[in-house]
């Protein structure tokens, strides 16, 4: 059991009122049973988390965030997970805000800053390319500048919510001949521009979440230019660094850890009728996987106390391997609760009244948590390095 000071559980208490209040219980049950929130679910709890001040739980007050410490932060998505509501909008909040408040103009942090946390625009995320997910930095969109605008051409693959995102936040390539870390810069793009096109793919879960974004001579204003150009690598690891510390999900898993079991004593078992809950694997499996997630919470804790940069660095890897392969395997033991119930894709107009059919879907998404936001691979180079780097 955490010990908290009186002000952060005062705090917790807040937000579960607020949640209580203001979260639609519709929007729950479709979001519990695993589907993806629509662009007006986002819009409209965005808008609501603004209103009451909490639209950027990671951004200092000074840019219109709440000012909350690591701790706060954390308080709130646990509350906010365990009734499944989502957090602020990723894309604007968690990723693109940060960089403008650390490296925007404050021209730029003045027109977008206010746009971010209202939902007056969704941002989506251009970085992969065909050939260059995890070695992000040998991309081949280019960026040349004419005058006072750059003109793109290009590719960016696997691009979540691009069907219905206005902008992207693009890193391109402005200098060719530089070493592939140094040539890159960091747009802000209109996805209605003139020479763009989205492709929608339909990814294995029978889903529409990822895209392909074509770029033909796309023109875009030099003002839209995030930071120095060529520095866009620098602002790709900052804000991938905040990613990879929010993409441990220790919440997320206790709270689907809990539907499990919910699920489970509602399941018979066939041929003795007895609930599934009191099957002793099915018990045993779900105990070593609370272990795990209180083990990663613990160490999530250690983490955010650690006032080491170079730590808190390898810090974010450990919690983005452990934390997505522990998703990984909640959504194991809920499919495999799922029957065959769980066999089936959603139609036109969703999933039946069987709350397992969507488990399926979840699962099979989930296979991607050790994917995006740096393969799992990738970060154990990183933390082997980190490691070397720091031995005696």
């Amino acid at each position: 059991m955490k010990r908290e000071s009186e002000a952060l559980q005062a705090l917790r208490g807040e937000i579960r009122a607020f949640l209580a209040e203001r979260f639609d219980p519709d929007l729950r049950a479709r979001l519990r049973r695993g589907e993806f929130p629509k662009r007006a679910d986002l819009v409209a709890w965005q808008r609501a988390l603004n209103q009451r001040g909490w639209g950027a739980p990671n951004w200092a007050r000074e840019f219109g965030g709440t000012g909350w410490n690591d701790f706060e932060q954390l308080a709130f998505l646990e509350e906010c997970s365990a009734v499944c509501a989502p957090a602020p909008h990723v894309f604007n909040i968690t990723m693109l805000g940060p960089v403008l408040n650390q490296f925007g103009s404050p021209e730029q942090r003045a027109e977008w800053l206010p746009k971010l946390l209202n939902a007056d625009v969704l941002f989506c995320q251009g970085f992969s390319e065909p050939g260059s997910g995890s070695d992000l930095a040998s991309l081949r969109t280019r960026a040349e500048r004419d005058g006072d605008h750059y003109v793109v051409n290009g590719q960016k693959i696997w691009t979540t919510a691009a069907h219905y995102s206005d902008w992207i936040f693009c890193l391109v390539r402005t200098d060719p001949q530089a070493k592939k870390q140094k040539g890159i810069s960091f747009l802000l793009i209109d996805l209605k521009s003139p020479g763009i096109t989205v492709r929608p793919i339909i990814s294995i879960d029978g889903r529409h979440s990822l895209n392909e974004v074509f770029f033909d001579n796309v023109r875009v204003p030099a003002g839209q230019l995030v930071g120095e150009e060529n520095k866009g690598w620098d602002y790709a690891r900052f804000l991938l660094g905040n990613e990879r510390a929010s993409i441990a999900g220790v919440a997320k898993s206790r709270e689907r850890l809990g539907y499990a079991r919910e699920l489970a004593r509602a399941t018979r078992q066939a041929g003795n009728g007895r609930s599934l809950a009191d099957d002793p694997l099915f018990h045993a499996r779900a105990l070593r996987l609370e272990a795990e997630i209180e083990a990663l919470d613990r160490t999530q804790s250690r983490m955010l106390n650690d006032s080491n940069p170079a730590g808190r660095v390898a810090g974010a890897s450990v919690l983005k391997v452990k934390g997505t392969e522990l998703q990984q395997r909640v959504q194991d033991l809920l499919v495999d609760i799922s029957a065959t119930a769980g066999l089936r894709l959603p139609g036109d107009s969703g999933f039946g009244a069987d709350v397992r059919e969507a488990l399926g879907v979840a699962h099979l998404y989930s296979r991607a948590a050790s994917i995006y936001g740096g393969t799992n691979e990738v970060q154990k180079n990183l933390l082997a390095k980190h490691v070397f780097d720091t031995t005696p």
